[in-house]
């Protein structure tokens, strides 16, 4: 990490992760794709645990003539309990081998795209642009402040909820931006709280509040939504495909993580489901590095707010892939097939 990680729940100050590579053999040319998998500490994972665990899953791959139509219906038949996060690395390598193997980006293979040279940038400026935010981590407020200034950026989301000067934290970042703000309680605010300071963080400029209360005091979240000032957006209460219905009826949007869904296949039902339910749909992630990042940056068109500043908050990132400006916060997507990312270490 390029500074100490502070949330709520904790700090860290370095983040294992895990990429995959799925390959095949096109005209005699090798193609890859390429997945990652965070080794996030309290989710249990343990780098040399996964990697035996994807390793015994090699054979299955091998003995295929074709690329599996679904990595979710070749996991039902050859590793149904596999854990999200690797479900997650081997659906964005597939979906990024599939598109290489095409040569186009995968953003434009699901939009019907066949070819690299259309005359408007490969449809670009079709797309909608979604800027991503940049995190400020919890620490004390003269530090938060100097890391706001270090990094200048047109969107910031601030983590709060570990202590009661929350509210001055805010209000010392806005004296150095204009930029709006996103604020990320993980958890460590009640229903009170969140209800009362949504009306002065709203005067404060900031745009909504990502998951202020327990995923269990569904009560509280219920008063919540009906009193608060802004937005509240699900983080924790959302994980999977399954918890977008209830959502709908305690939160105003949701954000929704690659790997805890179990993939880009996933998320994108969810996007769906989350705007048949008239939800705004966000995506965030979990310090990836480029790998993940530009893996999940291919689902900026259908967003309306977006967390990517993964491999921003890394100082090694084994890879290179989409990057984002520093005056707009847009995607700037490499000229290469599928997610555009090349490993350099």
């Amino acid at each position: 990490m390029a500074n100490p990680f502070r949330i709520a729940h904790g700090s860290r100050t370095e983040q294992p992760t895990l990429i995959v590579e799925l390959s095949t053999v096109s005209m005699t040319t090798r193609i890859s794709g390429y997945g990652e998998a965070p080794m996030t500490s309290y989710y249990g994972l343990d780098s040399a645990e996964c990697t035996r665990v994807l390793t015994d899953l090699a054979p299955a791959f091998a003995q295929k003539k074709d690329l599996p139509e679904s990595m979710e219906s070749f996991l039902e038949e050859v590793a149904p309990d596999l854990h999200p996060f690797l479900r997650c690395a081997l659906d964005v390598a597939l979906e990024d081998l599939r598109a290489r193997v095409q040569g186009v980006p995968l953003r434009h293979l699901w939009r019907g795209k066949t070819s690299m040279d259309s005359p408007d940038r490969y449809g670009e400026a079709k797309l909608r642009q979604t800027p991503t935010c940049y995190t400020i981590g919890l620490a004390p407020v003269e530090e938060m402040v100097r890391k706001l200034k270090a990094f200048p950026w047109p969107i910031y989301k601030i983590k709060l909820g570990a202590g009661d000067d929350d509210l001055a934290i805010i209000r010392a970042l806005r004296k150095h931006t204009e930029a709006p703000f996103y604020v990320d309680a993980n958890t460590g605010w009640t229903a009170e709280q969140t209800i009362a300071l949504s009306h002065e963080l709203k005067a404060l400029g900031v745009v909504f509040i990502e998951q202020p209360l327990k995923t269990d005091d569904l009560t509280g979240q219920k008063e919540v939504f009906q009193h608060s000032a802004l937005p509240i957006i699900a983080d924790e209460s959302c994980q999977t495909e399954v918890d977008v219905d209830r959502c709908a009826r305690y939160f105003h949007g949701i954000n929704i993580k690659v790997v805890k869904c179990g993939g880009l296949t996933p998320a994108r039902r969810m996007i769906a489901r989350a705007r048949e339910q008239g939800l705004k749909v966000m995506a965030g992630c979990m310090t990836e590095s480029s790998v993940g990042i530009s893996g999940i940056a291919q689902l900026l068109p259908e967003l309306d707010y977006a967390d990517m500043d993964g491999a921003m908050l890394i100082t090694n990132d084994p890879a290179r892939g989409v990057t984002f400006d520093p005056v707009t916060g847009y995607a700037i997507y490499p000229d290469r097939p599928g997610i555009g990312v090349e490993l350099i270490a």
